[in-house]
């Protein structure tokens, strides 16, 4: 997590619940999916009252930023609701994205489409975990409204021959 994305979730990541009317809100949730191999913690999951007394969990996912054009919130927001089915046997339609920066909450629907890349992205993972390999950074349109741009510094991998020049006299200055 980005030191902005530190601050962001402050608000969120002291463990907690409250009530209000109609709704439990519970702070930093710890999530599990045995099916899925996933495990973390919600920022916030919204217990929502149902017919008869039952509760439908709504996780809201917090993000520092404005909204992106791409679906990497989505798919964060979806397996927490996946997380949430296995955990409580009830179907998870739907979650949040609250945006820090503009204050303002996302619904997120779960659609099949959604759903099936989340598996696709986990699928994925685990190859790459399995090959002990990191794929290289490739510069992408994404990476301009990607958080974590500063960290993963794609622009370099796109010049590997002055990476390996660099790298060589890294930790072997001239004399």
């Amino acid at each position: 997590m980005t030191l902005g994305g530190r601050v962001a979730h402050e608000a969120v990541d002291d463990a907690g619940s409250e009530e209000r009317p109609g709704v439990r809100i519970v702070r930093g949730l710890p999530l599990f999916s045995d099916r899925l191999g996933l495990s973390g913690r919600a920022d916030v999951v919204e217990f929502r009252t149902a017919t008869e007394g039952s509760e439908i969990p709504y996780p809201v996912e917090y993000k520092r930023g404005a909204r992106r054009q791409w679906k990497n919130d989505d798919l964060h927001a979806c397996a927490q609701g996946l997380c949430l089915e296995e955990m409580f046997g009830v179907a998870v339609p739907q979650g949040a994205i609250f945006h820090v920066a503009s204050r303002r909450r996302r619904e997120v629907e779960f659609t099949p489409d959604l759903r099936s890349a989340v598996g696709r992205a986990i699928e994925e993972v685990r190859r790459l975990l399995a090959a002990g390999t990191t794929p290289p950074a490739i510069r992408q349109p994404h990476c301009d409204g990607c958080s974590l741009r500063g960290p993963c510094l794609p622009e370099i991998t796109e010049q590997p021959d002055q990476v390996r020049r660099a790298s060589a006299t890294l930790f072997h200055p001239r004399d």
